[in-house]
């Protein structure tokens, strides 16, 4: 069993990915929209609220845990790795990195929450990749309203705090939620290319998986969905964008 844990339910984006690659596993998406968003949450504040989901996972009898979300890894991921040594954690990148490899001198806008843009992880990153053309913009309460899935407030966030940046060649989305709203996006900053994180996650884990002799006897995949909300409509919103376009 493999758990994918999430702020919420943008970790979609990265369980997709994982179904392409052929992994035919029972999986726990873990959706914790009871505490999102966590970057506005402090560095201990967030570990305790994911070592409680680790915990949980483990329980249930997870042998590889996904962070598929940009502010847990960033904050988490070694300190969890430590504390669990024998454990198998894959953690979401801001994909800074493939601006670097694949259009190294595009102006380019990174969108992240403010913890995922200040955490040593991303500025340990940035500073390696910086093409010095790049801006940060921490996108205070998106994630929020891409979980709400109202399409007027996003177009009206987007608008309001995008519109400068009409010049960009590469937006790096720094969020697992923000692949969600790709045609969004494109509505203020035209045809632009994307950089996320979600294929190279789902590659590290299948690389991983082999690396252990880790296999699965089920012949296909299943998803048990869990949500910290009292909200019943996020099954309903998580499944309909499993199986959607976003692109």
């Amino acid at each position: 069993m493999i758990g994918i844990l999430d702020s919420g339910i943008g970790g979609v984006t990265v369980l997709r990915e994982i179904f392409k690659q052929g992994i035919n596993a029972k999986f726990i998406y873990y959706s914790d929209s009871k505490h999102n968003p966590y970057g506005d949450k402090s560095s201990d504040e967030v570990y305790s609220i994911v070592k409680t989901i680790v915990d949980y996972l483990l329980d249930k009898g997870c042998v590889a845990i996904v962070i598929a979300c940009n502010t847990a890894s960033a904050i988490c991921v070694k300190r969890l790795r430590e504390e669990y040594p024998d454990t198998l954690f894959i953690a979401i990148e801001p994909a800074y990195k493939m601006v670097h490899d694949y259009n190294p001198n595009g102006k380019t806008l990174v969108m992240a929450t403010e913890g995922t843009i200040n955490s040593e992880k991303f500025l340990t990153l940035f500073n390696k990749y910086d093409n010095k053309n790049t801006t940060l913009l921490p996108c205070k309460g998106l994630a929020e309203l891409i979980e709400e899935g109202n399409e007027v407030k996003i177009d009206r966030y987007l608008d309001d705090n995008l519109s400068k940046y009409k010049d960009i060649d590469n937006v790096v989305l720094g969020c697992t939620h923000y692949p969600l709203i790709k045609k969004n996006i494109r509505k203020v900053l035209g045809n632009v290319k994307f950089f996320d994180g979600s294929l190279g996650v789902s590659k590290e884990l299948v690389r991983q998986l082999e690396l252990r002799g880790i296999t699965f006897d089920n012949k296909s995949f299943s998803v048990e969905f869990i949500d910290t909300s009292s909200n019943v409509s996020k099954e309903n919103r998580f499944m309909e964008l499993m199986s959607s376009s976003y692109e």
